[in-house]
C-alpha cells in the first residue's frame, strides 16, 4: 500500500526494549482503589454509591453528566469508604473528587449479559453498549469513544483508522497487547466498522514492532481489516499524522478527523469495545508500561483503574536506583508526578521512574535561528517565533502564528541544540 508523505517529525531513542519483550503480567489485586470522578474528556461523572454501600466490579458507581462525558465501574467488588477529594495525577499536586473501595478480596463481577454474535445488535446498540461500558479513547485523548461512534456516523465517516503507532519511548503497551490478544483487537476494530458504517478499515501500526504486525496481520486474514506497516518516528501516534500517512489527507485547522471523512481510535480501545460489546463488561482496567532505568524490573502490567502508582513501581521490584524523575505517560508528552501516591486513569498508558542520565540537564542558551524546530514541527507551525512573542508578553501574536493547533508534542525542544524549553511556551 502506498504512504504519504509525513511533515516533521523526529526519531528520540525508544527505549522500548526496556519492557517490549515483556509479556502481560496481572496485578495483583490492592486493598484499595481510588477511583477518580473526572478522567476523560468533558463533565466529571456524577456519583451514584454512598459510604459503606457494597458494589460489585463492574458496577456503575458513578453516571455521565450532559453529552460529552463517561461513566465510571467499580474495578472490583468491595465497600465504597470514602468519598471526596484524592490526589490527582496533576502536575500542579491538587486533589480531584474520588471515590475509595476497599476491596473484599473476592473481585466478584456483576452479572452481564454474553452475546454469542455481537454483530447481531444495531449500531445504534453498539455505540450504546460502549456508552455504557464507559470506554474513553486509550490512546491518551480520554475523548468518549460513544460519541465519536455516533457523531461519525452521522457525519457518513467512510474510512476507519486503528491506530497503533504507539512513538512514545518506553511504551510498549499497545505493542503486547497487539502481540498477544491479536482476535479480540480485530473484533472489535469490525464490531467499530459496522457501528460507525465505514467502508475501509486500516490498522496503522509503526515498522518497528513486527512482532505486532505479524499478529494483527493474522487475526486480520478474512476479514475487510488492513494492517498497515507506517513509518517508526515520533508523533506517528498523532491521529491526524496517522491519517495523513495512510489517506494523505489533512484535518483542517479547528476541524475534526470526521470532517474529513474518517474517525481514528486506538487499538487498546477498540480492544475495550469488544469485551464492551460481546461480554457487557465495562472499562474496569487497563494495561500500562511500567519503566525507566530507575525501575528494577520493567514490564507491562494489567491494571484495576484506581491503583496507585507506587504499587506498580513495587510489583516491578522497586527502585534500583533512585529516580532523578517520575513520568505520568511518556517522556515526550506526559506529565512529571511529583508523588507517586496517585491513581491510574483510564488514559494512563505508562509510568516511569527516570535516571539523571535518561533526563539530561542542560542550561538553556540562547535561540541561534537555526530553525531546527521548524523543521520538526509536524503541524508546520513556527516555534520559535511563537515563543519569542509569548515572551514578550504579546500572546495574540502567537496566536495568530496558529499556537491553537499545536499539539504540544515536544519536538520543537527535542531538537533544539540550544536546549530550550519551547513546547513549555
Amino acid at each position: 500500500m502506498k504512504l504519504f508523505k509525513l511533515r516533521g517529525g523526529v526519531h528520540p531513542e525508544s527505549w522500548k526494549e526496556l519492557a517490549a519483550e515483556r509479556a502481560i503480567r496481572v496485578l495483583p489485586m490492592p486493598e484499595r482503589l481510588f477511583v477518580p470522578l473526572h478522567q476523560h474528556v468533558g463533565a466529571a461523572a456524577q456519583p451514584l454509591v454512598r459510604v459503606g454501600e457494597h458494589v460489585l466490579k463492574g458496577q456503575l458507581i458513578a453516571a455521565s453528566q450532559g453529552f460529552i462525558s463517561a461513566a465510571i465501574h467499580a474495578p472490583t467488588s468491595g465497600v465504597i469508604t470514602a468519598i471526596g477529594d484524592f490526589s490527582a495525577a496533576h502536575p500542579s499536586g491538587l486533589t480531584a473528587p474520588t471515590v475509595t473501595i476497599t476491596s473484599d478480596g473476592e473481585d466478584r463481577w456483576l452479572e452481564t449479559r454474553v452475546l454469542s454474535d455481537p454483530f447481531s445488535l444495531s449500531p445504534e446498540e453498539i455505540a450504546a453498549a460502549v456508552g455504557a461500558a464507559g470506554i474513553v479513547g486509550l490512546g491518551g485523548a480520554t475523548f468518549p469513544s460513544a460519541v465519536k461512534l455516533n457523531l461519525s456516523r452521522k457525519n457518513n465517516v467512510r474510512t476507519l483508522i486503528i491506530n497503533g503507532g504507539e512513538c512514545e519511548p518506553y511504551i510498549t503497551c499497545d505493542d503486547r497487547l497487539m502481540r498477544e490478544r491479536a482476535a479480540e483487537i480485530i473484533e472489535g476494530v469490525r464490531l467499530i466498522c459496522y457501528a460507525v458504517g465505514a467502508v475501509e478499515v486500516m490498522v496503522g501500526i509503526e515498522a518497528n514492532k513486527p512482532a505486532a504486525l505479524a499478529a494483527m496481520s493474522a487475526a486480520a486474514v478474512g476479514t475487510e481489516v488492513k494492517v498497515v506497516a507506517v513509518p517508526a518516528m515520533y508523533p506517528m501516534g498523532w491521529d491526524k499524522q496517522m491519517i495523513r500517512a495512510l489517506t494523505g489527507r489533512e484535518v483542517p485547522a479547528d476541524g475534526r478527523t470526521a470532517d474529513i471523512g474518517v474517525l481514528v481510535h486506538n487499538v487498546a480501545t477498540a480492544y475495550a469495545v469488544r469485551d464492551a460489546v460481546r461480554f457487557g463488561r465495562p472499562l474496569v482496567s487497563r494495561l500500562v508500561t511500567v519503566s525507566g532505568g530507575a525501575v528494577a524490573a520493567p514490564g507491562n502490567l494489567e491494571v484495576p483503574i484506581g491503583t496507585l502508582v507506587e504499587s506498580l513501581f513495587e510489583y516491578c521490584g522497586g527502585f534500583s536506583q533512585k529516580p532523578a524523575r517520575m513520568v505520568l505517560g511518556g517522556p515526550m508528552m506526559g506529565i512529571e508526578l511529583f508523588s507517586a501516591a496517585v491513581p491510574v486513569v483510564k488514559g494512563t498508558s505508562g509510568v516511569l521512574a527516570l535516571t539523571e542520565r535518561e533526563i539530561g540537564s542542560t542550561r538553556p542558551a540562547p535561540c541561534i535561528r537555526c530553525s531546527s524546530c521548524v523543521r520538526a514541527c509536524p503541524v508546520g507551525l513556527l516555534p520559535l517565533e511563537m515563543a519569542a512573542h509569548i515572551r514578550s508578553g504579546n500572546s495574540g501574536g502567537a496566536v495568530s502564528l496558529g499556537l491553537k493547533d499545536c499539539i504540544a508534542c515536544g519536538c520543537c525542544s527535542f531538537v533544539c541544540p540550544s536546549h530550550i524549553p519551547l513546547v513549555h511556551y
